[in-house]
């Protein structure tokens, strides 16, 4: 429940880096809700604002992990979490660089075309409530980072090429794409960057993420 009930909701929805997981010290799991980006993006916005969080780990914009962990679809759930957090103000979309993995053999356009889809989901379920369409800001995502020292840990180094390849490709393509569906874009690789893993947000990026995204909600 909202300490402040006229308080503007804000949806962030993503992956391991909206859920917070940590770059140092993976096996820990997420950073606490005060470290990580979007409880940050609370403090930074005040209590004219509500900051809900939906990360998860692996999520992807529309893919199943087919014998992995259940669940990982993005648009399977997208639907169901904008019900449940009805009304929304702003919805925050940070998803697409799981679908980078090798397994999926995913192409940059058809990464992007999948975020599109997201955007249409959200707006057809607008439409159908005959509600204010709620702001969308998409977030381009952070760099990935072959130096790291616990990169090919997690990233066998056959695959890291092309993951790399794909990755740096998103944010200009997510640019266009915003412009194209008249959404908002915000680059986060211009903010922060890698920890230790190679992969997710090094502890010193998530208050420049939050700002950043601060900057986009409030502006």
């Amino acid at each position: 429940m909202d300490v402040n009930p006229d308080a503007i909701r804000v949806l962030c929805f993503g992956d391991s880096n909206t859920y917070g997981q940590r770059a140092e010290d993976v096996d820990r799991g997420r950073w606490p809700v005060d470290v990580r980006w979007t409880g940050l993006l609370q403090k930074l916005l005040g209590d004219g604002y509500s900051v809900i969080e939906e990360g998860l780990n692996g999520r992807t914009t529309d893919l199943d992990e087919e014998g992995g962990r259940p669940g990982r679809s993005g648009r399977a759930y997208l639907i169901p979490c904008l019900e449940s957090h009805y009304p929304l103000d702003v919805v925050v979309l940070w998803l697409g660089a799981n679908d980078c993995k090798p397994q999926f053999g995913r192409p940059v356009a058809e990464i992007v075309a999948a975020v599109g889809r997201l955007v249409g989901d959200i707006r057809a379920w607008v439409a159908g409530q005959e509600a204010v369409e709620p702001r969308i800001i998409l977030l381009g995502p952070t760099d990935l980072d072959e130096s790291q020292p616990d990169f090919h840990e997690f990233v066998p180094a056959q695959y890291a090429p092309e993951i790399l390849a794909k990755v740096r490709q998103l944010p200009a393509a997510y640019r266009a794409l915003a412009a194209e569906l008249g959404v908002e874009f915000a680059d986060v690789s211009t903010a922060g960057r890698p920890g230790a893993d190679g992969m997710h947000l090094s502890l010193d990026s998530h208050p420049a993420v939050a700002a950043l995204v601060a900057r986009a909600v409030a502006g």
